[in-house]
C-alpha cells in the first residue's frame, strides 16, 4: 500500500466530480473511476471498482489503485462475504467504520488490518442489468454515513449511469452490424433459395427452411452455404439436398 502521508489528498475535493470514462473500454472505465476516487475524497488511500451483467460478480471487471488491494477483493469473492458481497446483496451501501472494533467478516477484516487498513465502504449502483461498486478505504476510521455523502458516491452513481449507457450503445452496434450483415447476405440467400426450388420442385418458404436446417445441421452460417451453392448453381449438390429433405420430413 502507498505511504500513509501520499495517500491523503492536501486540497479539497471538487464539489461536482465528473467520471472520465473510456466508451470503447469498460476496464480502463473501471481503473480511471478508482483513481478519481482516490484524489476526489479526503481521506482516502485506495479504491477499487467492480462490474458485471451477471450472476457471478467475480466473473466481472475488477479495477484498483494498488495491487495490494486485488487480494482484498479477491478474499471477499471467495468467502463470499465482506462489504461488497453485502452490498450486492442488499443494494445498499456496507462497511466498517473501524476494523479494529468489528468482527465481521474474519477473512477480509485480517486481510485488511495486515495491508494496515482501518475503515472500508462499498458502495452499490445497478443500471440497467450493470451492477457496479465503488469500495473506499482509510488508513483511518471512517463512518460509514461519511463515505456515503463523500464525493465518491457520486462519481459511482454518475459512473454506473454512463457504463450503463455505453454498454447499450455498444449492444446496438452489434446489432446494427448484425442486421447489415443479414441484409448484405439477403440477394445470395434468395438466389440459393430459388436453386433449391429448382431442384427440389418446393417452394421458396420449405427451401429456405431446408437451407436453415443444413445449416444448422453442418454447423455452417446460413450465408456462407448460401453463397457456395450459388457458386456452384447446385451442381453436385442435387442428391445432397434430396437426401436432407426426406430426413427432415422423418417423423
Amino acid at each position: 500500500m502507498p505511504d500513509r502521508c501520499d495517500a491523503m489528498p492536501f486540497e479539497s475535493a471538487p464539489t461536482r466530480p465528473e467520471p472520465e470514462l473510456d466508451a470503447a473500454s469498460p476496464a480502463r472505465s473501471l481503473a480511471r473511476l478508482a483513481e478519481q476516487v482516490v484524489h476526489s475524497t479526503p481521506g482516502c488511500c485506495g479504491a477499487t471498482a467492480t462490474a458485471h451483467t451477471g450472476s457471478d460478480p467475480a466473473e466481472g471487471t475488477t479495477a484498483v489503485t494498488h495491487p495490494d488491494l486485488s487480494a482484498l477483493i479477491a478474499v471477499q469473492w471467495e468467502d463470499g462475504d465482506g462489504p461488497v458481497p453485502q452490498a450486492l446483496r442488499t443494494g445498499r451501501p456496507a462497511g466498517s467504520d473501524d476494523l479494529l472494533l468489528d468482527d465481521r467478516w474474519p477473512g477480509y477484516r485480517a486481510r485488511a488490518l495486515e495491508m494496515g487498513l482501518r475503515s472500508g465502504a462499498a458502495l452499490p449502483y445497478r443500471r440497467d442489468g450493470l451492477t457496479l461498486t465503488v469500495t473506499v478505504h482509510g488508513f483511518r476510521p471512517r463512518p460509514l454515513e461519511e463515505t456515503v455523502r463523500c464525493p465518491a458516491a457520486l462519481l459511482g452513481d454518475l459512473a454506473a449511469t454512463g457504463l450503463a449507457r455505453d454498454r447499450r450503445h455498444r449492444a446496438a452496434l452489434v446489432e446494427t452490424e448484425q442486421l447489415r450483415g443479414a441484409l448484405r447476405s439477403r440477394p445470395v440467400v434468395d438466389q440459393a433459395c430459388g436453386i433449391v426450388m429448382y431442384v427440389l420442385g418446393c417452394d421458396a418458404e420449405e427451401a429456405f427452411a431446408l437451407l436453415r436446417g443444413i445449416s444448422q445441421h453442418t454447423n455452417r452460417k446460413l450465408s456462407d452455404l448460401a453463397g457456395a451453392l450459388v457458386r456452384t448453381r447446385g451442381h453436385g449438390l442435387e442428391q445432397e439436398l434430396r437426401r436432407f429433405r426426406e430426413r427432415s420430413r422423418r417423423p
